[in-house]
């Protein structure tokens, strides 16, 4: 055969874990087992130590890989940028030979247009570091237009890309590549569609027939061709006298074809492997990678007696000498980047609101981001201008987007939904584009002065559900000075956990209640450590209405239960404060997210300066009126779109995380 493919050297010697497709029957001699293994010995294993346990080491029998490349062609033009990052890919591993299945030009049309989809294919394959074998697919030979040639573009085929058939050897192995294409041997019609144009020819099944025989001491033979004609239906029966013919040789390994662009194991027959590659690059639904709809490559490991075939979605194989120290920590410092909300607009008194969003994007990397920021909401009336923007930071540098927003206005109900952000940061590195993964972040939005509700005329508390709902008070909203303070609410649990959160601004700063398996704790953190006033044992049931008080001093921190004083711990100094918020039916993380919820109606959440209780007992009051000392003061029986009004004189409502909402107090 005279070919142009190029043979230089292949780079890299890594390859990625491929994603696992539907588990089928192991065939013969596609594994080896590992009682084979040569046992430690005294030439190939050295070590100064000594272990009782014998490490099998690895055979030395000769080995080698090669690649398949499914259809290219069928799908839009930009299936060509598939090809190429399967050729990246592809390199990585460095195999000994990459083989197609056909289909590698568009075609269907007249010489001069296909020389340019041929020159395409060809200048993407030449960039492989190892030879590569084409197959002739329908797309390759079918002409479409006027002046029509005998047999098509068999000659064109031929002309540039290779022989309809031939053979090769490799490494005690053969390849075979058939062409399933040559049409009705009465008309000449090429048409996969029709049975009588899958015929082999008299003159391509002898040349079969002898490179078989010549073949017969080979290790494995393994065949390729476009059609898979042995699944039959409207390739006919044809494929049975090749089929006798692959048997009688006895080393025929496997078979692989292409065309219907889904990857499918057809499985063993009479001891030959069937297998349908999908798509690299071609017309794909992708309906579901795992059921083979997919662009990918296969890895076939070829050993004495035995192969492995190995499938490898395009985009998975990565050059691990990309990842530098400087590209590693990239990647951990976006990890957890955001843009700062420098301002953010307020609800009007009528519920609408016409502002602007200021983001300062600060680069922490050696390189240039390119940040995309997008708004959306699950609520169609608001509106947003620009609805997205891009731009590009260079190191060490900071730029700000402002992003306008609208809505109309109306009632604080259900239907209300905050803005978001969905940001992508895109890393760029000296030769090539590392993309983040893409996240939605939630934006504040300031409710103003919010009108007080409406009495609902009956007792209300708020329901949580103890996965995620919990109500959010920002730290900036609170205010509250170092020194003595009281924070106290109802509670009426349906379970607790091991761990539970109930009012909390913890996280090695503030204070908190918890409610772990009923048994109550008051924490505030003094002087760079807890001090905390537990109860000796769980005083608290389900499904039962209880208060908690916690009182610090200034030289004592007190737990109270329904107004009997239960813990107290000698505790003094300064209140350590983060920069986190107070989590009401959470408790809150280093991040200021909610963990450890709590499950069951909250109600009364009450945070004032000083101390309100003293001595051994007091009684509770099921509603109390906020005062001057009132900080945070949450009757809990209304909702404001994604706010809970705060009766305290500072009215800082919370903001709803989750679905928290009012429910009737039984």
């Amino acid at each position: 055969m005279k070919s142009s493919i190029r043979l230089p050297l292949c780079l890299l010697l890594v390859a990625p874990l491929a994603a696992q497709g539907p588990t089928t029957t192991t065939p013969r001699g596609h594994t080896h087992d590992r009682d084979d293994l040569p046992v430690v010995d005294g030439e190939r294993f050295l070590t100064s130590r000594t272990s009782s346990v014998d490490l099998p080491l690895p055979s030395q029998e000769d080995t080698f890989v090669f690649a398949i490349f499914g259809d290219r062609t069928g799908g839009p033009a930009e299936g060509v940028k598939v090809l190429a990052q399967a050729v990246g890919e592809v390199n990585l591993v460095e195999p000994d030979l990459v083989m197609t299945v056909g289909d590698l030009v568009q075609g269907y049309n007249q010489t001069a247009e296909w020389l340019v989809q041929m020159r395409e294919y060809r200048g993407i394959m030449n960039e492989l570091d190892c030879p590569w074998f084409p197959v002739a697919g329908n797309h390759d030979v079918y002409w479409r237009g006027q002046g029509r040639p005998e047999n098509e573009h068999d000659g064109n085929y031929e002309a540039h890309f290779g022989p309809l058939w031939y053979a090769f050897s490799h490494k005690d192995c053969w390849f075979i590549v058939l062409y399933s294409d040559e049409g009705n041997p009465v008309t000449g019609e090429k048409n996969f569609g029709k049975e009588d144009s899958n015929r082999m020819s008299p003159e391509q099944l002898e040349w079969l027939s002898g490179v078989l025989a010549q073949a017969s001491d080979a290790n494995h033979i393994f065949v390729f061709l476009h059609h898979p004609r042995w699944q039959g239906g409207r390739y006919g029966d044809d494929w049975e006298k090749v089929h006798k013919e692959l048997v009688a040789a006895g080393n025929v390994t496997a078979i692989f074809a292409g065309h219907i662009h889904r990857m499918v194991y057809d499985g063993q027959r009479d001891g030959i492997e069937h297998f349908v590659l999908a798509t690299t690059g071609g017309a794909q639904s992708g309906f579901a990678d795992g059921a083979g709809y997919l662009h990918h490559w296969n890895l076939v490991t070829v050993r004495p007696g035995r192969i492995s075939v190995s499938t490898f979605p395009v985009g998975v194989a990565m050059d691990p000498r990309t990842v530098t120290p400087e590209v590693s920590d990239a990647g951990r410092r976006l990890a957890g980047w955001r843009p700062v909300v420098a301002s953010h607009p307020a609800v009007r008194s009528d519920g609408g609101v016409d502002g602007s969003y200021v983001f300062e994007l600060q680069n922490p990397t050696q390189r240039p981001i390119e940040v995309q920021l997008q708004l959306a909401s699950d609520d169609s009336r608001w509106f947003f201008l620009p609805d997205h923007a891009h731009v590009t930071v260079e190191p060490g540098q900071t730029s700000k987007l402002e992003l306008m927003t609208l809505h109309g206005g109306g009632p604080l109900d259900a239907s209300f939904r905050l803005p978001r952000l969905e940001v992508q940061v895109d890393y760029l590195a000296q030769d090539y584009r590392l993309s983040m993964p893409a996240r939605d972040l939630p934006l504040p939005l300031s409710p103003g002065l919010l009108p007080a509700p409406a009495d609902p005329g009956q007792e209300l508390a708020f329901a949580f559900d103890g996965r995620r709902d919990h109500l959010r008070v920002e730290h900036a909203d609170l205010e509250l000075p170092d020194g003595p303070f009281t924070l106290e609410c109802w509670l009426r649990a349906d379970s607790f956990g091991e761990r539970t959160g109930l009012v909390n601004k913890t996280e090695s700063s503030g204070f908190g209640f918890f409610v772990n398996d009923g048994k109550p704790t008051f924490l505030v953190h003094l002087g760079g450590a807890y001090v905390g006033a537990d109860a000796s044992e769980p005083l608290l049931e389900t499904d039962r209405w209880h208060h908690l008080a916690g009182v610090f001093d200034g030289s004592e921190v007190r737990l109270y239960v329904d107004g009997v004083q239960v813990a107290r711990a000698p505790g003094s100094g300064t209140r350590t404060q983060r920069d986190l918020p107070l989590l009401v039916g959470a408790d809150v993380d280093r991040d200021g997210r909610g963990t450890s919820h709590f499950e069951g109606h909250i109600d009364e959440v009450h945070l004032s300066l000083g101390v309100r209780y003293e001595g051994e007992r007091f009684t509770p009051v099921r509603h109390p009126a906020g005062d001057a000392r009132s900080i945070l003061l949450l009757h809990m029986n209304a909702a404001q779109g994604p706010w809970v009004y705060d009766s305290s004189p500072r009215h800082r409502p919370a903001l709803r995380i989750g679905n928290p909402g009012p429910a009737l107090a039984r």
